[in-house]
C-alpha cells in the first residue's frame, strides 16, 4: 500500500475527519460515552443508517473509533472513542466554540453558509460552550 502525502496539516486532518457527519459522531460519542448503533443513530440527528455504517467503517479504519463486539445472543456491538479520536476532538472544541459564538450569523447566511451541510429542521447537537 502506498503511503499518502499531504500538502499541510489541514490536508492530513481533513483526511480523517472530512465530511458532514464525522465530527457530529465524535461529539455524540464524547457526550454519551460508548453507544450501540441504534443509540448512536438517534444521537446524530438526520443521519441515515447507510451513511452511519459507512462513516463508522471509515472512522474505525482511521482509528478514531473502536468497535467492540460482545459474544452474546443477540449480538451486541458498541462504538467508543479511541485516544486518537479524543485527541482530535480536543482540537476541534475551539471550532465548536466558534460555531456557537457565530451560530446566528451563520444561520442568517442560509444552508450553513456555503450551501452544503446546513440542516433546515430538527434539533441540533449541543455545541461545546465557550471555556
Amino acid at each position: 500500500m502506498r503511503k499518502r502525502t499531504f500538502t499541510c496539516g489541514f490536508d492530513a486532518a481533513l483526511a480523517v475527519v472530512g465530511g458532514k457527519w464525522k465530527i457530529l459522531i465524535l461529539w455524540a460519542l464524547h457526550c454519551e460515552g460508548p453507544l450501540r448503533f441504534g443509540a448512536l443513530r438517534r444521537a446524530v440527528d438526520g443521519i441515515s443508517e447507510r451513511v452511519l455504517i459507512n462513516q463508522l467503517k471509515e472512522m474505525e479504519a482511521s482509528q478514531l473509533v473502536h468497535r467492540e463486539e460482545f459474544p452474546q445472543v443477540p449480538p451486541k456491538v458498541e462504538y467508543s472513542l479511541t485516544a486518537f479520536g479524543t485527541s482530535l476532538l480536543d482540537v476541534l472544541m475551539p471550532l465548536g466554540e466558534w460555531g456557537t459564538a457565530n451560530m446566528e450569523r451563520i444561520a442568517s447566511l442560509g444552508a450553513g453558509g456555503s450551501g452544503a451541510g446546513g440542516r433546515e429542521e430538527g434539533p441540533r447537537p449541543t455545541a461545546p460552550s465557550p471555556r
